[in-house]
């Protein structure tokens, strides 16, 4: 279950420059076309909300993120929540050029433990989940462009 103190972390590197993949993270038309797409606003500022709902087996999880960090081209930290739902959490997208490729570090701290008895809050859907995020959607968004 994602409990307080659990830590997700999830790398890849891409053969694409820095600024490239930080744009796929930060921009709303590219987040769409590999994230979320009814995202429906973001913007890669401290202090920045947006909401947005995921429907998944007639089950509604309203998304809350809020912007807490950011350092251009480097790292971008949101606080993760879900309205109606216990549970707090942060994710961070860090990037580093190493050898002519961005690495990308995916870490997702729970704050608040989240309700164990739905089967999208497990530990495993976390890490299945952002496992198809960065290692599949994402590599093949980059991979196209």
């Amino acid at each position: 279950m994602m409990m307080k103190t659990d830590h997700v972390v999830v790398e890849q590197s891409f053969f694409q420059p820095k600024e490239v993949v930080w744009k796929a993270i930060t921009q709303v038309d590219q987040l769409k076309q590999w994230f979320f797409e009814n995202i429906e606003n973001f913007e890669a500022k401290p202090g920045f909300k947006t909401r947005f709902v995921v429907e998944n087996e007639g089950r509604v999880f309203p998304h809350l993120w809020t912007i807490t960090e950011v350092q251009a081209e480097q790292k971008i930290t949101y606080n993760w929540k879900y309205e109606s739902y216990e549970g707090d959490s942060y994710v961070c997208f860090e990037l580093f050029e190493t050898d002519g490729q961005t690495s990308l570090r995916l870490s997702h701290d729970v704050t608040e433990s989240f309700p164990q008895h739905i089967p999208e809050f497990t530990r495993e859907a976390c890490e299945g989940g952002w496992n198809y995020f960065i290692k599949e959607r994402l590599v093949e968004y980059l991979r196209n462009r």
